[in-house]
């Protein structure tokens, strides 16, 4: 049905907002069932950039799965860096990097940490918080790797400044030993 839509609307006119809406809905049905080729295809059929734009950015503004998330901010970084605002650049990256850190993590528990995927450095925190060592070393590697020339609003310095801080909370206790006396 989409791609009859696509058809009609190369033959006959068809309003801006209606044609990004359709592209917008077909892309996020490819991207749901997993055809991350289809998806490429169809956002590199669209002529207008300005259209392409708008049909990114606002698929990744619906909060798609997981894979489509990490899809759509690879390719507006890919192709939109310049259109974007450094706010909006900044977000698409955090997004892309909090993507990239839940796609490391067991597959069964990403969906406890997905609402953090625009939120790397408290994606990192809760997972100290919740006692997922493996997972923060895994995570903190990844960060480290990713993090190197990108501006998202943290740096490498805060990572461990937040490692500083859990591992310091780790060696308090809650209570003073006391001598006995003889």
């Amino acid at each position: 049905d989409y791609e009859l839509c696509e058809e009609w609307g190369h033959l006959y006119p068809v309003p801006r907002e209606d044609l990004i809406s359709l592209h917008r809905e077909h892309l996020l049905h490819l991207l749901e069932v997993g055809d991350m080729e289809k998806a490429l295809q169809l956002l590199q059929r669209i002529d207008d950039p300005g259209i392409c734009l708008a049909i990114s950015e606002q698929s990744l503004d619906q909060h798609p799965n997981l894979a489509a998330s990490h899809f759509l901010a690879d390719y507006l970084t890919a192709h939109f860096y310049a259109s974007l605002t450094a706010a909006r650049r900044s977000e698409i990256q955090a997004i892309y990097i909090g993507s990239k850190v839940l796609l490391t993590l067991p597959e069964l528990s990403r969906m406890n940490y997905f609402h953090l995927s625009s939120r790397p450095l408290l994606m990192l925190e809760q997972l100290l918080m919740n006692m997922k060592v493996d997972w923060v070393a895994v995570a903190v590697q990844t960060l480290h790797q990713l993090l190197t020339g990108q501006e998202i609003g943290f740096a490498v310095e805060d990572i461990d400044s937040l490692l500083s801080r859990y591992a310091e909370k780790a060696l308090k206790f809650p209570f003073a030993l006391k001598e006995k006396k003889s």
